[in-house]
């Protein structure tokens, strides 16, 4: 067995592995290649059925001194086609030891899956190589979850790079709740710099300092990952913001950076800020939701916003920003041209803030939602937001708490409910004349059916 791996490394893993296992390997560049096509072809010639699939399963249980899992039976009796990706092989907490993993093989080589789920399933450094070894060889999943197993080990660690490195089909990586320490990080970071992936969650993985320096420098030379989820990491406001600000100025290619739950604070975000600016193609969503930010780091976002051409989602909920934070962002937010959807959830702003915003919705032709949910907004911030949307034709959904703030007065609680299903009836409005407008009259004839339904009622959820 061969790959980009240490040659001592190697040689460990093959002495620890060699003695059952049915999978060899050539040289990374040949891998898979033809693999998939004569795989079809052997298929279609044996006419496989599910009861040949579970028999073949339950002999190999009993060749590694295994006990079949009910579970995996179950699943694999209610696969409806065995000549497409069959929807999930969901393994989510189900113990898989060496010998289990071993045994998976008779189901792997005869199904391919669109999602594999290994979360939890205590995979050990043995089990986990031959296993995602397996994966590769059969390209048997396309989403592959193998959050929450911590042993891994060197070997497992080097069969997930070369998973990433040689496989065709898998687009989308979960490896939430592992410690993301030197070692982990380097195979990772080595695998993407040339990996098809284009989705990645990292949540809660201690990916902070080193490792994500590592990260980061693999990614500045990365062409195919689009989505980067690094929400729970403790990233803080000097050197890793620092980096990921790098990571904006390099990396053009991805789409979505979601760094929700951690302590980018002001600080970080005037580095973050600093790769935004050369962002004139790329990064559509930052999510920077729970981060200790307040209205002093709007000073920095503000600067930045008038020149974005291609952010259309800007999550900043759960930020003290308050009435001065909204203040600071409202003559950029009005120049912006690209923001579509912004969340301001529970950011601490008052009738105050929420009549800026108003202010904000009158001018905007681009805003499509808008969050103001978990806010202290009363009849007056209400008011306003409803008196924007009679002039405001872009909006299809406003979200807004639906109880009543002042529940002591019985007129102004009537007065709440009348404004919160005004505002519900303008998003509707906007989302009809939307729909009707994307529709050419050619198009309505052709077809007698219904528009969809509006998207954009403004949603309301109780506190």
């Amino acid at each position: 067995m061969t790959g980009h791996t240490e040659e001592e490394a190697a040689r460990t893993f093959g002495k620890k592995c060699r003695g059952e296992k049915r999978v060899s390997f050539p040289p990374d560049e040949e891998m898979v290649s033809g693999f998939a096509e004569s795989r079809d072809t052997q298929r279609d010639g044996d006419s496989l059925t599910l009861t040949d699939i579970i028999l073949a399963y339950k002999q190999s249980c009993g060749k590694h001194r295994v006990e079949p899992k009910a579970e995996i039976q179950e699943q694999i009796k209610n696969i409806t086609c065995l000549y497409k990706r069959a929807r999930c092989l969901d393994l989510k907490g189900v113990h898989l030891d060496y010998h289990s993993c071993e045994s998976l093989e008779e189901i792997l080589k005869s199904v391919q899956f669109n999602l594999i789920n290994l979360q939890g399933a205590g995979l050990e450094e043995n089990g986990a190589s031959s296993l995602l070894d397996m994966i590769l060889y059969y390209e048997s999943a396309t989403h592959l979850d193998i959050s929450s197993n911590a042993s891994l080990g060197v070997s497992g660690w080097q069969a997930l790079a070369r998973l990433l490195r040689q496989s065709g089909c898998l687009w989308r990586l979960d490896a939430c709740n592992i410690p993301m320490l030197e070692y982990p990080a380097q195979a990772l970071s080595k695998a993407l710099l040339s990996s098809r992936l284009t989705v990645l969650h990292l949540e809660n993985t201690c990916l902070s300092g080193k490792p994500l320096f590592t990260l980061v420098g693999a990614l500045k030379k990365n062409s195919a990952l689009q989505e980067l989820y690094l929400c729970d990491n403790e990233l803080n406001s000097y050197q890793d913001a620092m980096q990921l600000g790098e990571l904006l100025k390099y990396n053009h290619t991805l789409k979505a950076l979601n760094l929700s739950n951690n302590t980018v604070s002001d600080t970080g975000l005037e580095e973050l800020c600093d790769g935004l600016r050369v962002q004139q193609s790329g990064l559509r969503t930052l999510v920077l939701s729970n981060n200790q930010i307040t209205h002093h780091g709007m000073t920095h976002l503000k600067r930045v916003l008038p020149i974005l051409r291609t952010l259309e989602t800007l999550d900043l909920g759960r930020n003290n920003l308050e009435n001065r934070g909204i203040h600071i962002l409202k003559e950029s937010l009005m120049v912006n041209r690209s923001i579509s959807q912004l969340s301001l959830a529970s950011v601490g702003i008052t009738c105050e803030g929420a009549v800026v915003l108003a202010e904000i919705l009158a001018e905007s032709h681009v805003l499509l939602t808008l969050d103001v949910r978990q806010n202290h907004v009363l009849t007056g911030g209400l008011m306003a937001l409803a008196l924007a949307l009679r002039i405001n034709h872009s909006v299809l959904q406003l979200d807004l708490d639906q109880n009543p703030k002042e529940d002591k007065d019985e007129f102004l609680i009537e007065i709440q409910k009348t404004l919160l299903s005004r505002i519900s009836e303008l998003c509707v409005a906007n989302a009809a004349a939307a729909s009707s407008a994307s529709v050419s009259p050619r198009d309505e004839e052709k077809t007698a059916a219904p528009l969809p339904s509006a998207p954009g009622a403004a949603t309301q959820t109780a506190d």
